[in-house]
């Protein structure tokens, strides 16, 4: 069995983004771009079931830059088997990226799709649902835990009340939550196996795939900067400024 894992390359979680003067875009001159953690934990769940017999190859595809090629380097180095460039250099939303994955995925024989629940840039939470639509499968969101046994992946799944465990037949997708595992770090040697593993170019135009997207971004702006705290000598006048002065309560 093949698992595809798609990686998204984002901006590093630990660098502070700056909003361009025109207020369309963010900067990324100098900026540091990492794979969504998110897709690195599905990563590291497809390279474990390929550890346990239940895969024989896991692809990783991205959808981004010429540069982005640095991220799905970074997938193979932990221990993927190759990797699919999309190349695309505008804007990319979770409609465009579902009906680009879904036409990777109808290239291949793929009985199982495993990405990140969301990822840290645009946190939508998306694009997992739109591609199990559009290539009719079962899917379950926010795995803590996956088997796959007897044609079906069981996957147990943190919702607002707690756990649900779940059996989802094959073909599927599969999205992932924080506590699914802990990802793997590219050891040296993976990283120069994965200069080696074969990386495929495709583009939109070969995918038959239309660049257009479903959302626009009008105007990006930071949040205003918060204000001083302050001290209260006692809980009665603690009430007196909720209720007068924030008017929360």
């Amino acid at each position: 069995m093949k698992i595809l894992v798609p990686i998204k390359r984002v901006p590093d979680y630990a660098v502070k983004v700056k909003v361009a003067a025109d207020g369309s875009r963010i900067e990324t001159d100098g900026i540091k771009w990492i794979a969504n953690p998110f897709d690195e934990i599905a990563v590291e769940e497809a390279l474990r079931l390929k550890e346990a017999g239940v895969a024989t190859e896991v692809v990783v595809v991205t959808i981004g830059p010429e540069a982005a090629e640095q991220q799905l380097r970074y997938g193979m180095a932990m221990g993927a088997d190759s990797g699919l460039h999309v190349v695309f250099n505008d804007e990319l939303d979770s409609d465009l990226a579902s009906r680009v994955l879904a036409a990777v995925a109808s290239r291949g024989d793929y009985p199982l799709i495993i990405l990140g629940k969301q990822s840290i840039d645009s946190d939508a939470n998306q694009t997992g649902q739109l591609l199990a639509m559009r290539l009719n499968r079962s899917i379950a969101t926010f795995a803590s835990r996956l088997t796959v046994e007897g044609g079906a992946a069981v996957v147990t799944r943190e919702v607002d009340g707690g756990l649900e465990t779940v059996r989802i037949p094959l073909p599927a997708v599969v999205t992932t939550d924080l506590r699914l595992n802990e990802p793997r770090y590219a050891s040296l040697p993976g990283i120069m196996k994965a200069k080696k593993k074969p990386v495929e170019q495709l583009t939109l135009e070969q995918l038959s795939v239309s660049p257009t997207t479903a959302v626009r971004i009008r105007r990006l702006s930071l949040p205003p900067k918060r204000g001083a705290g302050r001290k209260v000598a006692d809980v009665a006048e603690l009430v007196r400024v909720l209720q007068e002065e924030a008017k929360v309560l």
